[in-house]
């Protein structure tokens, strides 16, 4: 999907950069920005990088059109030079990065635009808009996925979302694990598969809640999830399979102790002769409460505001900093924010049996690979060419690989180090 970027998606502060050094000749100089986190969110073991292939997308989409080019100038963000120069942007640099689906931990450089001054600093807003979100809401969804323990969730956070992130978040919680979302625009434009069912509103609609149960069966059939829950969960079951018969696909639970419930639930269901119908809870879930089912004859969960919302980290922590102009290394030294000089390259290193033990960090240079050693960057764009990109089934499956590597400890929802230590090789 093609979508065009306007000049304010830009903050204010990159187009001063832009217009003064377009005046003082710096502009072109080569420069190497990062993107990585300082630290991890409080309780978290590891991030999950998302979002990469839509923020290249949209990098190669990136222009500036004559009405906001002209806004610029009227307002006095830029001079004449700078809008001259807006106006023909187009990125040519290059765009390295771990691939989606990879885990990623403090001081892991995840993401490397080299370029132009100019032409990459301007870049700072969308990449970070982009990963921060996506990066967050995939973290959050994989540590639901591990305490789902095989059991499916659906995403269905739309309405607790910006209508766009919605679709983004749909995205990353599928790239996560998630087996399904009930946002339409998603599934068309990621090809995501979608589900639902019918709301209270529907139950309340009718006269009785046999008739509306009636009417989404003659509608769907048999292979349908009912809402139990409007009145009373019980009598909502036994109307349910009143109804559908013992071939109902699924009915939903969404409120109340969802852990009695399911339990009672399932024993009322195996009594109607309904044993293959499915239980769906949702309300309001998170990882923890998920994991706290983990005992219960629940066969799906619902996900909605915890993931969209990254479930109490709604950003990732990620920044995007110079690191090396014209092949010199440029440090900050601001206290708590210090950054570490020049281009750098990782490798996650494993035990022979596939376990990760350590992430090895390298400023200007190449580390000392070892046998079962992988290397986490990859090109992305090549001369302000976007490369070949794998699709999002192929980076859910990466990152459920990369879940299987880590120890068994850095999946646990308590707080803990992060799930691989990382180590920086000071450069020569």
């Amino acid at each position: 999907m093609s979508t065009h970027r306007p000049a304010l998606l830009t903050d204010h502060y990159e187009l001063t950069m832009v217009s003064a050094a377009l005046k003082d000749g710096t502009a072109d100089r080569r420069c190497v920005f990062e993107v990585f986190s300082r630290r991890l969110p409080s309780g978290r073991r590891y991030g999950v990088v998302a979002g990469t292939a839509r923020l290249i997308e949209l990098i190669r989409d990136f222009r500036f059109d004559p009405t906001e080019v002209d806004f610029l100038l009227r307002t006095g963000v830029v001079d004449e030079a700078a809008a001259a120069w807006l106006t023909d942007y187009r990125f040519t640099g290059d765009i390295d990065g771990y691939a989606e689906g990879e885990l990623f931990f403090p001081g892991s450089p995840i993401l490397t635009v080299s370029g132009g001054f100019a032409e990459c600093v301007v870049l700072e807003t969308v990449a970070l808009s982009v990963l921060n979100h996506d990066c967050a809401v995939a973290a959050a969804a994989a540590r639901m996925v591990t305490a789902a323990r095989g059991r499916a969730l659906i995403e269905m956070g739309s309405r607790r979302a910006h209508e766009e992130a919605a679709v983004a978040a749909a995205r990353a919680a599928y790239l996560a694990g998630f087996r399904f979302t009930s946002n339409l625009a998603a599934g068309e434009r990621y090809g995501i598969p979608t589900a639902g069912t019918a709301a209270h509103a529907f139950t309340l609609l009718h006269d009785d809640e046999r008739a509306a149960f009636a009417s989404q069966v003659a509608t769907l059939g048999k292979d349908t999830t009912l809402l139990v829950d409007t009145y009373d969960i019980s009598q909502g079951i036994r109307n349910a399979i009143a109804v559908a018969g013992p071939e109902l696909r699924a009915v939903r639970i969404d409120s109340g102790d969802l852990a009695v419930i399911a339990q009672q639930s399932r024993e009322l269901l195996d009594s109607l002769g309904a044993t293959e119908t499915k239980i769906i809870v949702s309300g309001d879930l998170d990882e923890y409460s998920i994991a706290a089912l983990a005992a219960e004859p629940v066969d799906m969960y619902g996900a909605g505001t915890a993931v969209v919302t990254g479930s109490g980290a709604p950003t990732a922590g990620l920044v995007y900093k110079l690191v090396e102009v014209e092949g010199r290394p440029v440090v900050k030294r601001s206290e708590h924010k210090a950054t570490i000089g020049g281009r750098k390259v990782a490798v996650r290193r494993h035990k022979p049996t596939g376990t990760a033990t350590e992430e090895i960090i390298v400023p200007q240079g190449v580390p000392d690979r070892k046998p079962n050693d992988r290397m986490l960057q990859r090109s992305y764009v090549v001369g302000g060419e976007p490369v070949s990109l794998p699709s999002l089934d192929e980076s859910r499956e990466h990152l459920r690989e990369c879940l299987i590597s880590i120890p068994w400890e850095g999946l646990k929802l308590s707080a803990g180090d992060p799930a691989v230590p990382v180590t920086v090789v000071p450069s020569d």
